[in-house]
């Protein structure tokens, strides 16, 4: 059967019978879609009549929210699907106009419409397949060679399992008082309102809080996306992507599912943002964990004179797969977590290097572990180059950087007995920018010598993988002699804390050394894999063994070299 990049999927059962089936129903979805699943929500609609369907609003209640996240929680198992579900139809109470007549385009036009539609027979009936097309083309944007598929049998039994149309799905919006609420209570609707997060690689647990979010405002939304000072205490923030980025997924999201509102997409850059100051905003939807910051954005509105926000507080979805030192819920950390390791961006080719013979930058800040890794690496069957035993070997009296250096700084840097003291010369160039790159103009060309030739070295004894472990490695454009860089990254705050306790310095110095060194983020941009040590040794041998294992497969790829 066909696989389709972008597909739309009508659900038409009553959600108490569907929402037992969804599991086997996203499954058989996930298999003829690769990309992007739309979901549309039409409950009670048949296709099995003479008379075409049409499109119908769907009041907005508890029930509707708590299957919309049951769905979202469904997915997530399917995380190569970007599954939006269109809210187009889904109204508040307070908003039950009739439906916009126009097709909604969409950004990824489907290619196939799906349906849980149950045939008599079970069969592909062209009729009701007919009915389908007509249906989806009416209401969105379609491929023109639009194909359809009836998903039953194949996800399962006309009747859902014994004592499964009961099911009680969690609530979503946990409840403000204990005093019980019906699942069918519709949903209060608002003007405006707002809903503020970090949004990086958008995901489920995103889009059930902007979806809430969307149902409940009538008019606009007002999204701040976390950026600056607010990023700097989140886990891996080397790895965030970049604002822009952020925006452009969330944007295209939002108008996809709801493009009445108007959406107003600013740059969060305090804890409590618009929601704090802007008298017009009626609610704030919030997670579990952001719930003590929207009491504080209202004691906040109260303390400068403005109406409290009606607060919204949404479970957060659990994630059933999460590892060891990723959180039980699902959640951007965890993504982030998983990609250390990965290859992010393609390999430098290096046809200048014989065939078969791969070579790894390795770097980091100061404190970083990048050593650490380096034996790791060694353990695994590297080849290690330690720049900085090559510095003290050009240092060294006979050393092809000891007379140069010495011409340089003269010689009142050298110990009695006649060892360049490096100390003495440290404090000569740090801080100094003219003295340093003095320094540096002699000493990384003749590093670099010394490097190529223990690749030599590591050819000779036949080793495949060389790994040149350089803190400074893009300062001196030695990228220009590896295939991929690794970099090692940890929080700055661990890494003051680590230089300290090793080298004895102060604070204060340890955070000069830091800011005189590239910043992790500017590493990370022109990394090809990451890893960290800031968990226990054993998380960081298993990220270790896993960057080696996706490195040989690539290398085992390219027989003829790289």
């Amino acid at each position: 059967m066909a696989v389709f990049r972008s597909g739309l999927l009508v659900l038409t059962a009553p959600l108490t019978s569907l929402a037992p089936r969804l599991a086997p129903i996203l499954s058989s979805a996930a298999r003829l879609v690769n990309h992007t699943l739309y979901v549309h929500l039409q409950p009670g609609m048949s296709l099995g009549g003479s008379a075409q369907p049409q499109s119908s609003p769907v009041q907005a209640t508890f029930e509707v929210i708590d299957f919309i996240t049951h769905l979202y929680a469904g997915a997530d198992v399917h995380r190569h699907l970007d599954v939006r579900i269109l809210l187009t139809n889904i109204r508040t109470k307070s908003c039950l106009p009739p439906l916009p007549t126009s097709v909604q385009n969409l950004a990824h036009p489907p290619e196939v419409v799906l349906t849980d539609f149950q045939t008599l027979d079970g069969s592909q009936y062209n009729p009701a397949k007919q009915q389908l097309e007509r249906y989806a083309t009416s209401c969105y944007s379609c491929c023109p060679q639009l194909s359809s598929v009836l998903l039953y049998p194949d996800y399962g039994p006309a009747e859902p399992p014994a004592g499964s149309l009961g099911v009680h799905l969690p609530s979503t919006i946990r409840p403000t008082s204990p005093v019980a609420r019906s699942a069918k209570q519709p949903v209060r609707g608002h003007r405006r309102g707002a809903v503020g997060g970090t949004f990086d690689r958008l995901h489920n647990a995103h889009k059930v809080l902007l979806s809430v979010a969307c149902i409940l405002a009538r008019e606009q939304l007002v999204v701040g996306v976390a950026d600056k000072e607010l990023l700097k205490s989140k886990l891996l923030p080397e790895l965030l992507q970049p604002y822009t980025e952020r925006v452009e997924h969330l944007s295209e999201f939002l108008v996809d599912i709801k493009p009445s509102l108007t959406f107003d997409i600013i740059p969060l850059l305090d804890p409590y943002g618009p929601a704090g100051s802007d008298p017009s905003l009626e609610f704030l939807v919030v997670s579990e964990e952001t719930y003590r910051g929207g009491m504080a954005v209202n004691r906040f509105r109260l303390e400068n004179d403005l109406e409290e926000l009606t607060l919204y507080q949404i479970q957060l979805l659990k994630d059933l797969n999460h590892k060891e030192n990723e959180e039980d819920k699902v959640s951007s950390s965890s993504f982030r977590q998983q990609m250390l390791g990965n290859l992010l961006r393609p390999p430098y080719k290096r046809p200048e290097l014989p065939p078969g013979f791969y070579v790894i930058g390795l770097t980091g800040i100061s404190g970083s572990g990048k050593s650490s890794v380096a034996q790791r690496l060694k353990g695994l069957g590297a080849y290690i180059i330690d720049s900085d035993h090559l510095g003290h070997r050009a240092y060294a009296p006979g050393g092809p950087a000891y007379q140069p250096v010495v011409e340089a700084f003269g010689t009142d840097i050298l110990h009695k007995d006649g060892i360049i003291n490096r100390k003495v010369l440290g404090s000569r160039v740090f801080g100094n920018k003219k003295q340093l790159k003095i320094l540096t103009d002699i000493m990384w060309p003749v590093i670099a010598k010394l490097a190529r030739e223990e690749m030599d070295q590591a050819m000779a004894e036949g080793k495949r993988v060389c790994v040149i472990d350089a803190a400074m490695l893009l300062e001196a454009g030695w990228q220009n002699m590896v295939h991929e860089v690794w970099t090692v990254v940890i929080p700055e705050t661990e890494a003051i804390r680590r230089i300290v306790e090793r080298d004895g310095l102060s604070e204060a110095a340890a955070q000069s050394r830091l800011q005189s060194q590239m910043s992790g983020q500017q590493l990370v941009d022109q990394s090809h894999v990451v890893l960290s040590t800031m968990w226990e040794p054993h998380v960081t041998q298993r990220q270790v063994e896993k960057a080696w294992a996706l490195l040989q497969k690539r290398i085992s790829e390219t027989p003829s070299g790289p």
